[in-house]
């Protein structure tokens, strides 16, 4: 793979977040053609004011970029995404608070979690998955109510 390759494909996937932008989209995704067995997959999502690319290359390797649009304006201190402590949804699917409909939630504000501990489940497609807490802690603020939809980046809760 060539600079030049790399820089082509760093441009285009700036064009797509502009284009994102531009049209007041939430969610593009493009698959770019080299040749047989060459290709790269692009998903650019937004979320609040922040765009985020996520670029998977089938052969040839370009890097993921984030690009923040130069109109936006720095996130506030109070937004639960960027707080450190933020555990994030790693998909898209519905988010289940506890194991059953009538069972005690996995946690609560004030629990303490272990690394790893499961702290809720998102179905998507038929499939319950188990989303653990990054880190041990207390949790602080569950951000999603039970059965609500979630979209892949979105903030949880907070675990400091």
């Amino acid at each position: 793979m060539s600079k030049q390759t790399t820089d082509t494909d760093v441009a285009f996937i700036s064009a797509l977040a502009e284009l994102l932008n531009k049209n007041d989209l939430t969610e593009l995704s493009v698959k770019r053609e080299y040749g047989e067995d060459d290709s790269l997959e692009v998903r650019v999502v937004k979320q609040a004011n922040v765009v985020t690319v996520a670029a998977a290359p089938a052969v040839h390797h370009a890097p993921a970029v984030h690009h923040t649009p130069a109109a936006a304006a720095p996130a506030a201190p109070e937004d639960p995404a960027q707080h450190p402590g933020a555990v994030t949804s790693p998909m898209v699917g519905t988010v289940y608070l506890s194991p059953e409909p009538s069972a005690a939630a996995f946690v609560t504000v004030g629990a303490t979690v272990t690394a790893g501990q499961t702290v809720l489940i998102i179905e998507a497609m038929k499939t319950m998955n188990h989303i653990p807490a990054p880190k041990s802690g207390v949790v602080k603020r569950i951000l999603v109510e039970d059965g609500s939809p979630v979209e892949y980046g979105a903030p949880l809760m907070i675990i400091e």
